[in-house]
Order: structure tokens, then sequence, then C-alpha cells
């Protein structure tokens, strides 16, 4: 029986999202005649982390459904294993890159590949605590793991009959679908429209730095308008199911709507960075630009955003976030213009994508000019001041950890490759120490 695993990162109170997520792994058990190994890896506090391992033990059973709930110090263990058994030369390193003491969206979805892999799983469909699903027609949820499970790993020459629209080139329709996903509606991906109303210009500004500094006006406003918004607000019924078989827009897709086969995260693992927002959406370009088939749905889930945001330390904590999201993009356009441009030759002979490839640009990238994130910080800078109110606090921070921030964002990349070179040790290494370590 063909094993999956659907996972939710956390750490924030979701005991709601894990019996939804719950009943989606149930959905995909019933329908698919898959074995759903419900993943829900969890770095809560301990009041937070006791609640969760409550709504864990209080889920009903559900026929083909595992459930493994994690606490940091679980996941330690195991990765403490996994990183000895890969033999990696720098092993508290790897170990750090792998479960840092900060946020990481990056090294959070990387945990659970290794885990995935442990359990001999053969794809990872990842979704978020602050979000919840769409409803359709008859009032049930809208579980994208239909979807997911209905292309994952097959050829797309026979998922070609069973989708919507086909845009695929021909030439790739050999190739096994790498991604599924759709999008999300409701609030903003990124919690920035506060900006947006006291002052759009700024909005305007601030959002376009994670342009390359060589595009045009025209192209920054664009992106600009299509940044974070997803599908939309969401306020339209769901009406019918829609697929695209394609090599999907990076634009298209969310994090929190996802699902990988494992010939993707088996050789490259997502950017483990540390309080950088959108440091986890590597992979869907990685897909797009090795020209990787991919499936397209509407099921687009509900994203919403927590009332801890809205304090202050959690304010000036998101828009940190954000600046060190804005910084990285100086590394990742550079990445990202030489995979696009490499295109097919990502990828050997066997279509698998070729790891090394990808480390080397992002280490190249690392040595690049730190001139343009000086300019980007002095914009923000500017922006946030004009801002006003709690933005200046943000200002006055970014003033005071500028070298700080400029350094970190370099040596993120330098991680990121670091972590690249040991991926494949560490994901036999995983398949080799099993499910008992779980």
């Amino acid at each position: 029986m063909r094993r999956v695993c659907l996972t939710l990162p956390t750490n924030r109170a979701c005991a709601a999202t894990i019996a939804a997520v719950a009943e989606e792994a149930a959905y995909g058990a019933q329908h698919f005649g898959v074995e759903v190994h419900l993943l829900v890896l969890d770095s809560s506090e301990p009041p937070v982390l006791d609640a969760h391992r409550a709504a864990v033990a209080a889920l009903p059973p559900a026929p083909g459904v595992v459930v493994h709930h994690l606490g940091e110090e679980e996941q330690r263990t195991f990765l403490r294993e996994v990183v000895h058994r890969s033999g990696a030369d720098a092993p508290d390193r790897v170990l750090d890159l792998m479960l840092p003491s900060r946020l990481s969206y990056g090294a959070c979805t990387n945990r659970a590949f290794l885990i995935a892999a442990a359990l001999g799983c053969a794809s990872v469909h990842r979704r978020d605590s602050d979000s919840r699903y769409r409803k359709g027609p008859d009032g049930a949820p809208l579980f994208p793991v239909r979807h997911e499970l209905a292309a994952l790993g097959r050829r797309a020459s026979e998922v070609a009959p069973h989708v919507s629209e086909c845009t695929l080139d021909p030439a790739y329709a050999h190739r096994s679908v790498a991604m599924a996903g759709g999008s999300f509606v409701g609030e903003m991906s990124v919690d920035i429209a506060e900006m947006r109303r006291i002052d759009p210009a700024v909005y305007e500004d601030v959002v376009g730095l994670w342009a390359p500094a060589d595009w045009s006006g025209e192209r920054k406003r664009e992106l600009v308008e299509e940044s974070f918004r997803g599908a939309g607000p969401g306020t339209e019924p769901f009406t019918d199911d829609r697929t695209v078989l394609a090599t999907v827009d990076p634009m298209r897709v969310d994090m929190c709507n996802i699902g990988f086969a494992d010939a993707v995260y088996a050789r490259v693992p997502l950017p483990p960075a540390t309080d950088t927002i959108g440091s986890d959406y590597f992979l869907i370009h990685l897909v797009h630009d090795a020209r990787l088939p991919g499936v397209l749905h509407n099921r687009d889930i509900v994203n919403f955003h927590t009332g801890e945001r809205r304090t202050d330390p959690g304010f000036l904590a998101y828009q940190l976030r954000f600046v060190k999201f804005l910084l990285s993009m100086l590394y990742f356009n550079a990445v990202y213009a030489r995979m696009a441009a490499a295109g097919e030759s990502l990828l050997d002979a066997d279509g698998h994508v070729r790891a090394s490839a990808v480390a080397g640009f992002v280490r190249d990238s690392v040595g690049l000019d730190r001139a343009e994130n000086t300019e980007r910080l002095e914009v923000l800078d500017r922006s946030y001041r004009k801002l006003g109110g709690r933005y200046t606090r943000v200002a006055d921070t970014l003033a005071e950890r500028r070298g700080e921030l400029l350094d970190e964002a370099a040596r993120d990349m330098a991680g990121f490759a670091l972590l690249i070179d040991g991926w494949e040790p560490l994901v036999r290494a995983s398949r080799a120490t099993g499910a008992s370590w779980i």
C-alpha cells in the first residue's frame, strides 16, 4: 500500500486545525486506498503542546490513518540519529540547520521530508495552522489532497486525460508529476495589509523590493499588484473543480496548499533560513524551472492571521521576518535566474534533479555585492518612518541591526548550500533509520 505524509507544522494553538487536517487524512485514505501518516510537528510552548497532545488523543480512529504528534524533543532525538548515520562532516551545524532555536519555515518542512522518508512515504502534503478549508456547494470541506493524490508520482501522460486542461509541453509528458498545489483565499499571505491602507505608495515601494533591482518600474508594479493576494478574497462560492496539468507558475500556488513527490524533496531541501518569511517556497521554483510537470487546482485554502501578530512584540518580530525576506531576494533572485536559464539541464539523464547544480548556484550567490541590500534597508528605513506609529520602532531596530541583518542574509544562503550538499545522505539515513524512532 502506498504511504503518504500529510503534515501540519505548528508553533501556535491550533486544536481545531489538527482536527480538520485529520479529517482530510481520513478522506485521502478512504478515497485513494493509501496509508496516510498525519504528522503534526509541534514547536509550541508546553501549555499549548499539552493541549495539542489532548487534541490528537481525542481524534477518532480512521482506517488507513496513522497519527504522529512530535514535539521538538522527539524531533531532535530522531534528527540526531539521522545526522549521525549520514556521516555529516559538521553534524552539529547540520542539526542546527534542521532544528534551529529560532523560527524557520523551511527547516520545519525539511524535518517533515526526512520523517516522511523514514516512514516510507511517496509524497508530502503540507498544510498550515493559520488556515482552514473552504466548503463546497454541499457544505463539505474541499480537501486539496483529492487532486494531490490523483496526480503525484504518476506520469503526466496518464494524468492528462483526467484534468480539466493541459498546457504541458508534450515533450514533458513522459515525466512524473512532481508537484500538485493550489492557492489561498482570504487574508493576504503576508500580513502587510495595514501598510497598504496607511499609505499605498509606501506599500508599493516596500513590496517592490522583492523584485530584482534591474526590473523596470512597470514590471515591479505588476509584481506588487499580484503579490501575496493568492486567488483573492474568496467571496465567490466554489462551484466545481478545475485542474490544469502544466509547468506551474510559482505565483499561483502557496505552501499551505501543496504536495510534493519524493523525487523532488529527496534531492533538494528547502532553505533553512531563520526568521524569514517565504523561505519555504524554493522547491516550487525548482519544479517550474526544471520543467517538471505539476497540477494546479482550485481547491484554495482560507488564510487568516492570528492575533499574536497584532501585539507589539508580535508585530515587530513579524516585520523583521518580512525584512529578512526582502533581503534574501538579493540571493534568491540570482539563483532563480540561473535555474531558469539552466532549465532542463537541472535534471540528470534519468530525469532527477541535479542537487550539485542547485548547490553551486546557491553557493555562488553568497558572494554577491551587498550594495543592493544596503539600498533595500535605506528604502525600508524611509518607508517605515513615513508610516509612523509602531513602524518607527521597526525602522529604529533595522538601523540598530543593519550589519547583523546583512550578514545573516548571506549566512543563511551559505547554510542552505551546506544542507543541499548533505541532503541526499540525510534522506538515505532517514530511510535506514525507519519508523521505529518516530
